[in-house]
């Protein structure tokens, strides 16, 4: 292989133009014009065609939601009465025999807790009334209190006579006499069957919804491996692992979930009602009760459970201070729960954003009402474990999930793009509480810079603008010096230099390999591309060098520029070693042996931890040779 083909090819390596085609001869380069995409106008489509589903089906919809929620809940319970040896039948049968006991002791306490409160009720009437008339009263003195403050400095002047009252005897208008009020007498036509109607027909409602829930949750219990391999069959059975793993994660995380919030929730009514029950409010047990189920509402939920025994406390304790005590215990409880037991319990590891919850809150409310409402976020938990595993739905991960929306190499080479050195600072120090400066360098900066130049080479990124995010990476990598400190008595001054590339994105690359060259005790000193030209090498110094570092990213433009500047650099500084950093592509440079020879350096390094080695390596060796 001739030096002529080893470039070229070294130039298809970088440029990914091997097996392209040569474009033919006065071929007019025109991009053509892009067309609408269909794609996203068809998921367009089919979204809205969901939700007009879900609002109009929601009769349908609802009850086999609940019954997939409470699957969900009731699943752990049938496990583990069947890993005590018990058949999944009477397991199922078993555990929601149990749920509805523990529904229906939950109903006769908050119908007793009811009942009892209705005794005391004119009582509480009275307190409430009074407390009304005072609080009027209070009101109507203070106005008039205010009104005569400010119209004491008025002059009053006579009021206008009020005229003469009519006398009881004028006769009405008309022709003096009373028309007579016509009075229709209808007879009762109601039937006992309109009066069991209207009892029960507020009943029937819930309690057909009741009975659809049971039933559906009891079929998806005893049939939930069936289902799963029908579900499996249906939408992944060409990708049986990524659709396995959506599968597991999804029933994991509401079941943690649920069981998580069924324990704080449950924790949270006993302790409401222990502390209603000292303060001294009626039917603790029923309070204590509401507010374990209110709690399930996101957000809102404590607030309402705290209204009913605030007023409650109002109606009691012809002062204030019961109500004021409620208030607190709430006030106190609830911080106490969502910040400390939760956190602890299970991290809040639902994977949703604090905003995706509000919004996901509101967007079901709208179309289920209050169901909605409880549901929203297991609702939204499934959308987001469905868009971590299905590529269609990722969008629904980066909305509503709680993972950064960019990766750090995004973050970092959006805020150089924006020119916010400062924000990429504060990144830059979050990631090395856990990394060292060298593989952040490797990691996060140099692949931003990648991308900064696959756009300076699509044209969207101008030589101005190149030019200022330049001056916005030198000043982070300046900032982040505290982190290199320099080995001063292991120094070693004037025997590396490091010959930024032709590219404007080169003279970072090459002040973060001078600074991590000082970190191993190696001071070297940057020379701009500028310095090594034909005209202004002669002026270089390079006594005592022994190392030459060039670091090349735009490899990719011209790699003949870089063969040149290597035979240069050789002429001009025989005794000194050359390491050459392809940023770009170093790996599969590194494995062409023919590159090498043909452009003349003596090592290679495709990271900046590599190049630091080699060049700390070579320098030792030369170091060793002259002394």
């Amino acid at each position: 292989m001739s030096e002529l083909d080893s470039v070229a090819g070294y130039k298809d390596v970088f440029t990914g133009s091997r097996d392209a085609p040569p474009p033919e001869a006065g071929a007019a380069a025109i991009k053509p014009v892009s067309a609408p995409e269909l794609k996203t106008l068809a998921g367009v489509a089919v979204g809205t065609l969901v939700i007009a589903a879900l609002y109009f089906g929601q009769q349908v919809l609802i009850p086999i939601t609940l019954a997939v929620m409470l699957s969900f809940v009731l699943s752990p319970v049938v496990n583990l009465l069947q890993r005590l040896r018990l058949w999944r039948a009477p397991a199922v049968m078993l555990t929601v025999l149990a749920a509805l006991g523990v529904l229906g002791l939950v109903g006769t306490l908050i119908g007793s807790q009811a009942a009892s409160l209705t005794a005391n009720a004119p009582q509480y009437a009275q307190t409430i009334e009074a407390k009304v008339q005072g609080v009027q009263g209070y009101a109507v003195s203070r106005l008039a209190s205010l009104s005569k403050e400010f119209g004491s400095g008025r002059q009053s002047g006579p009021r206008p006579s009020a005229a003469a009252p009519s006398g009881t005897g004028a006769a009405p208008a008309g022709n003096g006499q009373r028309r007579p009020i016509p009075v229709e007498v209808v007879q009762d036509s109601t039937s006992p069957f309109t009066i069991a109607k209207t009892v029960l027909e507020p009943i029937l409602g819930p309690l057909e919804t009741t009975v659809i829930v049971l039933i559906v949750a009891i079929f998806v219990l005893m049939q939930k491996e069936d289902l799963r391999d029908r579900f499996i069959r249906v939408f992944g059975s060409s990708d049986l692992h990524r659709t396995t793993r959506a599968l597991d994660d999804a029933g994991q995380r509401l079941s943690k979930y649920f069981l998580s919030q069924l324990a704080v929730n449950a924790c949270f009514g006993v302790v409401i009602g222990l502390g209603l029950w000292a303060i001294g409010i009626p039917s603790p047990a029923m309070w204590g009760v509401m507010a374990g189920l209110l709690r399930f509402v996101p957000y809102i939920g404590s607030f309402l459970a705290a209204v009913a025994p605030a007023a409650l406390g109002a109606a009691v304790d012809p002062g204030w201070g019961m109500t004021l005590e409620v208030v607190a215990l709430f006030a106190v409880i609830e911080p106490l729960t969502g910040y400390v037991v939760e956190p602890l319990l299970y991290g809040h590891s639902t994977g949703l954003s604090p905003v995706s919850v509000i919004v996901s809150a509101i967007f079901w409310t709208w179309l289920w009402g209050p169901i909605g409402l409880i549901m929203s976020t297991p609702l939204t938990l499934c959308l987001v474990v469905m868009g971590r595993h299905v590529k269609s739905l990722e969008f629904f991960d980066v909305l509503l999930g709680d993972r950064p929306a960019l990766t750090p190499v995004e973050s970092f080479y959006q805020r150089i793009l924006a020119n916010n050195p400062d924000e990429a600072l504060a990144q830059a120090e979050t990631l090395l509480t856990d990394r060292p400066l060298v593989a952040y360098y490797d990691g996060v900066v140099l692949e931003g810079l990648k991308l900064a130049v696959e756009d300076e080479a699509r044209g969207t990124i101008d030589p101005a603008s190149a030019t200022r995010m330049t001056r916005s990476m030198l000043s982070v990598i300046n900032d982040l010096q505290s982190y290199a400190p320099r080995d001063a008595a292991a120094t070693v001054p004037g025997r590396v230099i490091c010959v930024a590339g032709h590219g404007v994105f080169d003279e970072a690359v090459t002040a973060m390999l001078v600074q991590l060259l000082g970190q191993r005790g190696i001071d070297a000193r940057s020379v701009a591309d500028a310095a090594v030209s034909r005209e202004t090498i002669a002026t270089l110094d390079v006594t005592d060098v022994g190392v030459i570092a060039i670091s090349y990213l735009e490899v990719t433009g011209s790699p003949a520029r870089l063969r040149y500047l290597i035979r240069r650099l050789r002429a001009r500084a025989p005794a000194a070693r050359i390491v050459v950093g392809l940023w770009p592509q170093g790996e599969a440079a590194l494995s062409d042996t023919a590159i090498q020879h043909a452009l003349g350096a003596d090592h290679y390094a495709g990271s900046l931890g590599q190049a630091v080695d080699q060049i700390a390596e070579t320098d030792a060796a030369v170091t060793t040779r002259a002394a």
